[in-house]
């Protein structure tokens, strides 16, 4: 797709109302994300036609959905699009083939160079086929579902918090097939959670959603780095980084490197040249006017204050930095913001305690 998905949607349910005006790219996976109640799934049955009463305009790929202003709304059979829900709703007296296949009966729509067999191989379910889905665990029915929502061929995925009902354990078994999805198949994805660890692995694009609006959107590192959000995102602030390994080091060390210098952290198997995805907390970020001469941190970088934002809690800030084109955040006391007299173009060096690697 070279066009995006525009929604101007507005849904009033007396006491809860949903106005947002969304942007989003026509490739990777684009996050709503925010706490309970916060619109995530009102917004996503909206831009499937499955909001009563939902008002405004739907495009995808230049595709009119919904125009109120011109009389125009097709009807969730007629939008080409997949959808996945917390629960796979599996089709108990089906093999999992016959419920694959249930989808690609259901459209005209052609589902391109992927049949039954390339969805199932890319979803490591081919094993499966023959099975009933109460021979399989909840993350192999959960990847049968997305299977059959593609098999529909969708011009757009929309993922309603697919892993919400999945066990640590099964989350970890399905997130690498979303993954591979992901680079695989050029098919905008919109995936609704709440939960950070999967919005920093999967997301190319977020939107945060409070209170039925829409508080910040923008590509991913673009809104995680910024220092204005609402206390209820910014106490879990913190950046997405794409790392490269660039080698192995001694004591069990692998080193990763990025626009802003490199990383160390602890030996990993993949081989030189891979690219990884790691998360940086805001708390595990501290600030040095001179590099530390005797420290036990490991990974320091050259960066420079872009802004100050205040959090909710106590006697803290917030401070945005840039390491040559990488956005960073730290979480630091006032008291120590006063002592090393921040202000935007300071330079310093960034000390990172941890390095949490997401994929």
């Amino acid at each position: 797709m070279s066009e995006g998905i525009s929604a101007r949607l507005h849904v009033d349910h007396g006491e809860f109302a949903l106005d947002v005006d969304l942007e989003l790219p026509g490739r990777g996976v684009s996050a709503l994300f925010g706490h309970s109640g916060s619109g995530k799934t009102t917004c996503l049955r909206a831009l499937a036609g499955l909001e009563p009463g939902a008002r405004g305009r739907v495009s995808v790929g230049g595709e009119v959905w919904q125009d109120d202003g011109h009389g125009i709304f097709l009807p969730p059979h007629r939008r080409a699009l997949g959808y996945v829900f917390q629960e796979a709703s599996l089709f108990p007296h089906l093999s999992v083939r016959a419920n694959m296949e249930f989808g690609q009966k259901r459209t005209s729509t052609a589902t391109g160079a992927y049949g039954t067999g390339d969805f199932a191989e890319l979803l490591g379910i081919s094993a499966l086929l023959d099975r009933r889905p109460e021979n399989l665990s909840g993350g192999e029915r959960q990847r049968v579902a997305i299977a059959r929502a593609l098999l529909s061929g969708p011009r757009i995925l929309l993922m309603d918090e697919p892993l919400a009902a999945l066990d640590y354990r099964r989350k970890q078994e399905i997130l690498p097939y979303l993954e591979r999805l992901h680079r695989e198949l050029a098919l905008p994805v919109v995936y609704v959670s709440h939960a950070p660890e999967e919005v920093a692995r999967l997301a190319d694009h977020l939107v945060l959603l409070d209170g039925g609006r829409v508080v910040a959107a923008g590509a991913l590192n673009n809104v995680l780095g910024r220092v204005d959000l609402p206390p209820a995102f910014a106490d879990d602030a913190g950046v997405v980084l794409d790392v490269t390994v660039a080698g192995q080091e001694p004591d069990d060390l692998t080193r990763l490197t990025f626009a802003g210098g490199h990383l160390l952290v602890s030996r990993r198997a993949e081989a030189q040249g891979s690219v990884l995805r790691c998360r940086i907390h805001a708390r595990d970020v501290s600030l040095a006017l001179a590099p530390p001469q005797h420290s036990s941190i490991l990974n320091c970088v050259a960066a420079t204050v872009v802004a100050l934002g205040f959090t909710e809690t106590p006697g803290h800030v917030l401070v945005r930095l840039d390491a040559a084109g990488t956005p960073l955040l730290a979480r630091i006391t006032r008291r120590s913001a006063t002592a090393l007299g921040l202000r935007p173009g300071l330079e310093l060096v960034a000390q990172i305690k941890a390095v949490a690697l997401v994929g």
